[in-house]
């Protein structure tokens, strides 16, 4: 079930990161990540509020509160140096660079004493390796400086993001994203009242907006929900497949040309996955 869950939400996440790397080409990244985020948080309300799923929050990190707070500023960090990559037409670069955040959970899931069989960690190797050849990489090509520290902060920011929802997902995965989403939003606002912009957007965008929101949220939602049924490390791996989900996209929608090394790629992605599920 955790795995299934953990490739769902790289399904999802993966088409969220589509769609908005490229509306992030015509709009200002800052402002499409939080225009976005508050269509996830319309929905994490509605999911709380229809469930009853309210747990009052504490200042305790054994909570879901701080580590949502925490997850929330850090994602927003990732999101916004994630689209900011992507809208520089340098995919090949700031993609696969971000996929190394699964890097963070998987390092504290094994310090916090999770021990994956041989085989599993095999798989999982294989599988983080096979989703950065799958993203296209052209770097051999060069490291251009800006796509370079917008991959480095995505993976950094998503990976410090990962590490806390799993944290407060062992109280409440729902009210964890819902908290992450009134984070990032709140501060939105904030910066939207400090420089008098909510982003330019017109009434024909709000619907690719909340699409983006919403499956974003669906993605961190199933995620969250995944670390509670098995290892963390083995559903932060499959999780971190989405950026397959990104280039087969790209390849269908933008008719961009896949690379042999892209093909190389989604094969030890599910080989990867496939060692990880045998055990």
């Amino acid at each position: 079930m955790a795995s299934i869950l953990a490739l769902l939400s790289s399904v999802l996440w993966g088409t969220a990161d589509f769609l908005g790397g490229n509306l992030a080409k015509r709009f200002k990244a800052i402002a499409v990540t939080g225009a976005s985020q508050a269509f996830g948080l319309v929905l994490g309300l509605i999911l709380v509020f229809s469930t009853d799923s309210y747990i009052a929050p504490n200042l305790n990190w054994n909570g879901y509160f701080l580590p949502a707070i925490g997850a929330g500023l850090a994602g927003f960090f990732g999101l916004v140096s994630f689209y900011s990559g992507l809208s520089t037409g340098r995919m090949g670069v700031v993609s696969p660079i971000s996929t190394l955040s699964a890097v963070i959970p998987l390092s504290f899931a094994f310090i916090s004493g999770e021990r994956p069989t041989s085989i599993q960690i095999i798989g999982m190797a294989v599988a983080i390796i096979g989703a950065f050849c799958a993203s296209g990489p052209d770097i051999i090509k060069g490291l251009p400086v800006k796509p370079l520290l917008f991959g480095l902060g995505a993976a950094l920011g998503f990976g410090i993001a990962l590490t806390l929802m799993a944290q407060g997902s062992k109280v409440s995965s729902l009210l964890t994203m819902t908290t992450m989403r009134i984070t990032s939003v709140a501060f939105c606002i904030v910066l939207a009242l400090r420089f008098k912009t909510v982003g330019g957007f017109q009434k024909s965008n709000l619907k690719l907006l909340f699409i983006i929101g919403v499956t974003d949220f669906a993605a961190n939602l199933l995620l969250g929900v995944a670390t509670t049924k098995g290892l963390i490390s083995v559903a932060m791996v499959f999780g971190s497949l989405f950026p397959i989900v990104t280039a087969l996209l790209a390849f269908k929608f933008l008719h961009e040309r896949l690379h042999k090394v892209q093909y190389l790629g989604i094969i030890l992605a599910v080989t990867g996955v496939s060692l990880i599920s045998i055990t």
